[in-house]
This record gives structure tokens, sequence and C-alpha cells, in this order.
């Protein structure tokens, strides 16, 4: 053994001169503004696709609750994330994080969840844009499975070309989709009848009216679809260790993103429904096109524009998020929390293995069960169970280290994000009334990582991965005090 850590009861595994030299990426590829376009198209997918399945669920009183609630939680907790991440800029991100306040399995736990949301968000994703291309009559397909398969190989072999390119490619289709959305924003104005927003029945349960027309159980149950308009902003600060300046460029990046998705949630939940009723688009795949055809006619240009530019957005997250999942991934695996083979880079310093198997596994997912509302449930459960353990982490931060330094401080200190902590722990609630089988699934798979890492893997983990490095400077400083 390297050494051990005595006080969370941590055994190191010995490491070959070359064992990092062999787990590089590249430093110095993004800064500010790509990280901020980054932020965006990690969720960007989430206002064209997903979000209305919350009007079903309860109505738009109650998906509008939920959006505020869960814009005030990840705002609070963007807040926390920045300063976190210009203190401890390591691609770990939410995991290193932890790693540092709540020992190592608060931190293998914490990257587990993560890794659980960002492995399933891109085949939720996959679906979209195969019922986007149906509905366009596109290549006459009447199965999505080859979509799935085409995006999955075309965009993960992007990521394998090189980050730099990659992020600008990611840029270039988020600005598409972008302009989709202001696109759409200016065509429904017209059409906006506020009566359409309270066109579902209410079904007589307790609370119910036509705001809220399935009840307070039906606004606790839309919370999942409010998680859906900001879903992997946080996935932001994984770049850490390929931008330019880190204790800058990210607490700006981050915040800057959360703001535009904010703006862009709340006028595509008020001008959707408002121009196509609340009822309608509950149920529909393509919520933006759908809504523009209610108002111009079924023929309509403008329609047909935003729905091929809604693609973009689909594949804007899709493609965002498949770099999220394998960064989460390497730094698990460079760590030895996980099997270390899955941390290997090839000579464009790109984490090739951690690209191909979490892929390899959303295709299988997608293709099998073709339901994107079934692995939404999964990946919000998986995030819902990170946001809890992160925002605990920037509170014992700030208590544990006051003097820690920081690029960044969030405003309100531990208020902030104790506010988003409150509020994460009762979306892991909201998680069991949508889909309690996805959410008992999830959890099955999270507690069985739990048990690899508690029977294995932490005999076995890589003092000199930066995350643990960074968790040995601060034990070394708190026994020195």
């Amino acid at each position: 053994m390297a050494g051990k850590d005595t006080n969370k009861h941590i055994d190191y595994a010995a490491t070959g001169e070359d064992y990092l030299q062999r787990r590089q990426l590249r430093r110095g590829a993004a800064g500010w503004v790509l990280l901020a376009g980054l932020g965006v198209a990690y969720v960007i997918s989430g206002d064209f696709s997903g979000w209305n399945l919350g009007l079903a669920q309860g109505g738009w009183g109650g998906l509008l609750i939920a959006f505020l609630l869960m814009g005030l939680m990840y705002t609070c907790m963007v807040f926390g994330l920045a300063e976190m991440s210009s203190a401890i800029p390591a691609t770990g991100a939410g995991y290193g994080f932890a790693r540092r306040a709540l020992g190592p399995l608060g931190g293998f736990a914490t990257g587990m969840a993560v890794l659980i949301e960002y492995a399933v968000a891109p085949a939720a994703i996959a679906t979209f844009i195969g019922g986007y291309i149906e509905a366009l009559g596109l290549f006459g397909l009447t199965n999505s499975w080859p979509i799935y398969l085409a995006a999955y190989v075309i965009f993960i072999g992007i990521h394998l070309w090189g980050v730099g390119e990659a992020l600008k490619v990611i840029f270039g289709i988020t600005v598409i989709a972008v302009v989709a959305l202001i696109v759409t924003a200016i065509g429904l104005v017209g059409g906006f009848d506020a009566a359409n927003l309270f066109d579902i029945v209410p079904d007589g349960s307790a609370g119910s009216s036509a705001f809220l027309p399935f009840g307070i159980t039906g606004a606790v149950a839309a919370l999942v679809y409010g998680i859906w308009f900001f879903l992997a902003i946080e996935g932001v600060p994984l770049a850490a260790e390929e931008t330019a300046d880190p204790r800058r460029d990210m607490p700006r990046g981050i915040i800057v993103g959360m703001v535009i998705l904010l703006v862009f949630g709340a006028l595509m939940l008020v001008l959707v429904p408002g121009a196509a009723g609340s009822a309608a688009m509950g149920v529909s795949d393509s919520p933006l096109p759908e809504a523009l055809r209610a108002v111009y006619g079924e023929n309509s240009a403008l329609a047909n524009f935003v729905n091929y530019a809604g693609l973009a957005g689909l594949i804007a997250s899709f493609f965002s998020i498949i770099f999220a999942y394998s960064r989460q991934l390497f730094a698990l695996s460079r760590a030895g929390y996980l099997p270390r083979w899955l941390s290997l880079t090839g000579k464009r310093r790109t984490p090739w293995v951690a690209l191909i198997v979490p892929g390899t596994i959303g295709f299988i997912l997608a293709a099998a069960t073709q339901d994107g509302g079934l692995l939404i449930n999964i990946a919000v459960f998986g995030a819902t169970v990170s946001y809890v353990l992160l925002n605990l982490s920037h509170i014992v931060l700030r208590r544990r280290e006051p003097n820690l330094e920081r690029g960044y401080r969030a405003p309100g200190g531990v208020i902030t994000t104790g506010i988003a902590l409150v509020l994460a722990a009762v979306a892991v609630v909201g998680t069991f009334f949508v889909d309690i089988t996805a959410a008992a699934i999830t959890a099955a798979v999270f507690l069985i990582a739990i048990a690899y890492y508690w029977f294995y893997s932490r005999h076995r983990l890589v003092a000199t991965a930066p995350e643990e490095e960074f968790a040995a400077i601060e034990q070394a400083e708190s026994e020195l005090n």
C-alpha cells in the first residue's frame, strides 16, 4: 500500500509512474463563453420536450409551482457550485466537492448519483430525437432505434476527435436551438390566451381546482418535470481541468448559463400551453411545433422550421451530456472508485473508454424501453440525490474550511445552499409520486454501487488523483491546526 487515510479507513493502492500520464485531459480548451454555452447545451432539450409532460401530472398551476420551486433550487445550488468549482477545480466536480466535504463514501455516493443521471439522460433525449424525426417523416422510419444508434455513434465520435472541437460544435448547435426558442416565443405571443392554461378539467382530488386540476399531489408529481427545465446545468464544473482559468471562468460560465435557462424556461411554460392548451400539450411529443401549428395551421412554415431546429436543441443536450458522463466516469475511475481502465485516454487526450461504455449502455436502454418518460424519471432520481449531497457539501465546506481560497463566494452563503438542500430533499420525495418503479430501480442500482465501493474499491483508491490530493491536503492542514 502506498498510504492509508486513517481518518476515513481508506487504503491507497500503489500505481506506476506513468499512471496519470495515461489519463491526461487537454488543458485550456474552454473559456467562460464556451462554458456558458455548455451549461445551456446540457439543458436546452428540456425546453423542446419533456417538461410538458408535467402538465398531465399537475396541470399548468402545478407545473408553474414546480418551475418556481425547482428554479429557486437550481439557482441557489448554482451559486454554491460556482464557489466550490472556483476553490476545487478538478474534473471530478460534484464527486470532488463531496469527497473533500463528506469523505470518500460521500464523494463516491455523489459521483455515482451524478453518473446515473448523466448516463441515462442521453438515452431519454435519444427517444425524443427519434420522436421529432418520426414527426418530420424523415427516412421513412417506423422504429427509432437506428436513430438512437446513429446519434450515439456520431456524437461520441466527435468527442473522441477532441474536447476543444467538441465544445465548439456543441456551442454552434446550441446557438441554432436558442434561435428556435426565440422564434417560437415571438410566434406564439399573438396566439396566447390565458384560458388555454387552465383547460384541464379538475379531477376532484384534494385541493383540485382549475389552477391545480390534480390537487396537491399533482403539484408534487410535477416537480420532476420542473427539474427537466434545468437538469444537468450542474455539469459545467466537470470541464474544470480543460478550462483556461477555472477559478475565474467557472463561476461566470455556470451563472450566465443558469440565467439564460430561467428566461427560456419561463417563456416556454407560459406561451406554449397558452397558445395550444395545457391538455393537448401535456401529451405531446413535440410541443413547440404543435403549439405553432395550433396558431398558424398544419402547413405552417414557422412550425416546420422549429421542428427541424428543435432537433438542434435535443442534439445539443444529447451531445453535451455525453461529455458530462465521460468526465464523471473518468474522474471516479482515475481515483480508483470504479475500475481504473475506464479512465484511459487516447492520443487526443479524450477519455475514450469513458465515452464508449456508458454510450453503449445508454443505447441499449433507449432501444429496449423507447420510453423517454421512464428514462427521465430514472435520471431525475439520480440527480435529486446528488443535489442533496452537493448542497450539503457546500454547507460543510463553509463551516469546516472558512479560510479555503475561493475565487467566488456564493451570495447568502449557507443560507442559499440551505434553501437548495431543503428543496432538493422535497424533490427526492417527489420522484416517488411520479414513478415508484423508476425510483426503486435507480435506488437499487445506487445501493449496488455503494456495496461495490464498501467491499472492494475503497481498498484500491489512487492517492495521486487530483480529488484525493485535495482531500489529503485538507486533512494535513487540519492535523497541523
